[in-house]
């Protein structure tokens, strides 16, 4: 499931991105409303969260905008701080779906999510598609190939995940331990070259690119 997130505030943004991307979810981190409205209209996302008060263009111009110019019918929930119903008012009445007052748990984001996924009929299927005839399933720590399905490690799946959401974009092996290890369990680089060895044998060497001096990228 693609998931565009419009939020401007770094902790908060990092936060919800990095739990989103742990519920399986494909994400799109925007810092201002003006790359989110870009997003909206030039790619399909099957749910939006919108921040109001963003950089550029306000998460509500942005949805007022998709509505009312684009006929854009992309299912959005609010993100806000505003505690008045004004600002709610206006968000429903330009086509809102949803609407979260700050703060919020994480688990109430995941329900209005999963309502919003009923209401709308949108498919939650948790597969990656690697390729024509590779599929992933990070929930199982899964590779499903032509002919069989392939285990993988706990760490293996957050790798290749990690991957797969930073498609054709190299990063290196500090990212990688910064996005996917904790501190107190930080693995040696060799480490890491193990575990991308395993991967490239599953996937195929080609998948998974070597950039001498800097790290890796994933195609």
């Amino acid at each position: 499931m693609r998931v565009l997130l419009l939020e401007d505030d770094n902790l908060l943004s990092d936060l919800l991105n990095d739990h989103l991307i742990d519920k399986g979810y494909d994400v799109t981190l925007c810092l201002n409303g003006q790359d989110a409205l870009e997003y909206l209209i030039d790619e399909k996302f099957d749910l939006a969260l919108l921040d109001i008060n963003t950089p550029i263009i306000s998460g509500l111009e942005v949805l007022k905008t998709i509505r009312e110019e684009y006929k854009n019918k992309t299912p959005v929930i609010i993100l806000t701080a505003y505690q008045d119903t004004k600002h709610l008012k206006d968000s429903f009445e330009n086509g809102v779906d949803d609407y979260i007052k700050k703060p919020f748990d994480l688990e109430e984001l995941d329900q209005r999510i999963l309502r919003l996924c009923r209401q709308f009929s949108i498919e939650q299927n948790s597969n990656i598609e690697i390729s024509t005839d590779i599929l992933f399933d990070p929930e199982s720590c899964k590779i499903s190939l032509k002919d069989k399905n392939v285990s993988i490690a706990q760490k293996e799946r957050d790798i290749l995940k990690y991957f797969c959401t930073h498609r054709n974009r190299v990063i290196s092996s500090e990212e990688l331990l910064q996005n996917i290890w904790a501190y107190e369990e930080m693995p040696t680089d060799a480490t890491i070259r193990v575990y991308i060895k395993n991967l490239r044998e599953i996937i195929g060497k080609e998948k998974i690119t070597t950039i001498r001096g800097i790290g890796y990228k994933f195609e």
